[in-house]
C-alpha cells in the first residue's frame, strides 16, 4: 500500500486528477449524510456542472463509488446511496471520509475491535515467524519512534511504518491486507490526537512499541500479543480523551 493518502491527509494536498476530485468530494458527500443512504443522487448534467468536469469523468468516478459499496446505479431511476452495511469499511478512503465528517466513539470502538481482532494475532504470528533481519527492522522502526524531534506528522508516519511491518512480519499475506484500515486509524489518531506534546509522551509511545518487539524477539507470542494489544488501546483511549475535550 502507498503512503499516499497519509501524505494527502497530512498534507492537505488536492487530489491530482479530476476524477480523483470528484470521487473525495462525492465520497465526502455520502459519508456526511449530505446524500443520505437511501437517497437518489443528482442526475449527471447537475453533478458535472457542480464539479466542473466532463460526464465521461463523472461515469468514471460513479464506477468507483459503487466498486466501494457506496451507490448503485438504477435503471431509469438513477444512482442510488446504498445502505451503510454495503459499504466496504476495509477500503481506506471511505475510513478516511468517516474521520473527515467526524468520528464518534461508537465508531472509534468498531475500529479498534478490528485492530483488536487483527494486530493481536499478527503480532503473535511475528514471534512464531519472524526473521532475525524482520526482528531488527522492527526494532529500529520502535526505536526511531522515540526521537525528541518527532513532529506530530513525523510520528504518524513513524507509527503506520512499525504497524505495517509487523504486519509482514506475521508471515500471513491476508493480515497485509488489512493495512488500509490501520492507515485510516493512524490518519485519525494524527488530525484528532499526538502524543508530541510532551517528551514523555513519545517516550512512552516508543517504549510501548519496543516493548512489542522485545516480546517478538524473544518468540514468546502470548506476550507480543499482550504488548500490542496494549498499544492499540492506548491509542483508543486517547482519541476518546480528545474527542471528549473538544465536546466539552
Amino acid at each position: 500500500m502507498s503512503k499516499s493518502l497519509f501524505e494527502t491527509v497530512i498534507s492537505g494536498a488536492p487530489k491530482r486528477t479530476s476524477h480523483a476530485q470528484v470521487v473525495d468530494q462525492l465520497g465526502k458527500a455520502i459519508v456526511s449524510g449530505e446524500f443520505p443512504v437511501g437517497s437518489i443522487l443528482p442526475g449527471d448534467p447537475e453533478l458535472a456542472a457542480r464539479f466542473r468536469v466532463s460526464r465521461t469523468v463523472l461515469r468514471e468516478a460513479m464506477k468507483t463509488l459503487a466498486a466501494k459499496g457506496l451507490v448503485v446505479p438504477r435503471a431509469r431511476i438513477g444512482t442510488r446511496v446504498r445502505p451503510r452495511n454495503d459499504w466496504n469499511l476495509f477500503d481506506s478512503d471511505i475510513l478516511t471520509w468517516h474521520f473527515a465528517s467526524g468520528v464518534d466513539d461508537e465508531f472509534l470502538y468498531h475500529l479498534s475491535e478490528v485492530r483488536l481482532a487483527f494486530e493481536p494475532h499478527a503480532a503473535a504470528l511475528a514471534a512464531r515467524n519472524a526473521t532475525d533481519a524482520e526482528i531488527a527492522g522492527m526494532m529500529r522502526l520502535a526505536v526511531a519512534m522515540g526521537d525528541a524531534n518527532h513532529t506530530a506528522e513525523s510520528l504518524a508516519v513513524a507509527d503506520l511504518k512499525f504497524h505495517l511491518s509487523v504486519l509482514d512480519a506475521s508471515g500471513n499475506p491476508f493480515l497485509r491486507t488489512v493495512g488500509s484500515l490501520i492507515e485510516a486509524a493512524l490518519v485519525g489518531v494524527f488530525k484528532l490526537s499526538s502524543p508530541t506534546a510532551e517528551k514523555s509522551g513519545i517516550d512512552e509511545v516508543a517504549r510501548n512499541h519496543i516493548r512489542i518487539v522485545e516480546e517478538i524477539g524473544r518468540r514468546d507470542e502470548a506476550a507480543a500479543r499482550s504488548a500490542m494489544e496494549h498499544v492499540i488501546k492506548v491509542g483508543r483511549d486517547r482519541i476518546r480523551q480528545a474527542l471528549h475535550a473538544d465536546t466539552a
